[in-house]
């Protein structure tokens, strides 16, 4: 299973400004990008606050949200609640024939994948804002090494990076 971590952040590396806040900041490029790798994996991970902030099911591709709470159930093939660990997540989904995944929030969940040594590639999107505070790309720290692998310009103010995850 490959795993990528996709992230918009900031010019100063912010992913939002509090936890309530809408990912409409990121602009056309970037949600075409995202459209495009998240439908070519056909299926993306989330944890539910990032699940709540989109507000829906997202066309095209199985969406699962780890959540703590039990109460959250779905009767849609394409809609997973879970209280299952990162790796037993992956695990399933290699079962089902999976054979990519995009992790793409919030910071605890990048965190989470990130503390298993389970993300092999991160792709950030660096948009034309600073928030100055807000909530960074993981929760807490991490000890991930990168290697570079492309950087383009997705428009006019917005680029794209992509780094390997270097395991040990």
């Amino acid at each position: 299973m490959h795993v990528r971590l996709m992230v918009a952040i900031t010019a100063d590396g912010k992913i939002a400004r509090n936890a309530d806040h809408f990912p409409d900041w990121t602009g056309k490029a970037d949600k075409k990008l995202y459209v495009e790798i998240t439908k070519k994996a056909g299926v993306m991970i989330m944890g539910s606050k990032t699940f709540d902030s989109i507000g829906r099911v997202l066309p095209g591709r199985k969406t699962v949200v780890m959540t703590r709470n039990p109460e959250r159930r779905s009767d849609r093939e394409d809609l997973v609640f879970t209280r299952d660990p990162a790796d037993k997540i992956l695990a399933d989904l290699t079962d089902q024939g999976y054979t990519e995944a995009v992790v793409v929030g919030g910071a605890q969940i990048n965190r989470l994948f990130a503390d298993k040594g389970l993300i092999d590639e991160l792709i950030l999107t660096i948009s034309p804002y600073a928030f100055g505070t807000g909530i960074s790309i993981f929760s807490d720290a991490v000890d991930l090494k990168l290697a570079l692998k492309k950087f383009w310009q997705l428009d006019d103010n917005t680029l794209c990076v992509r780094y390997s995850v270097l395991h040990d």
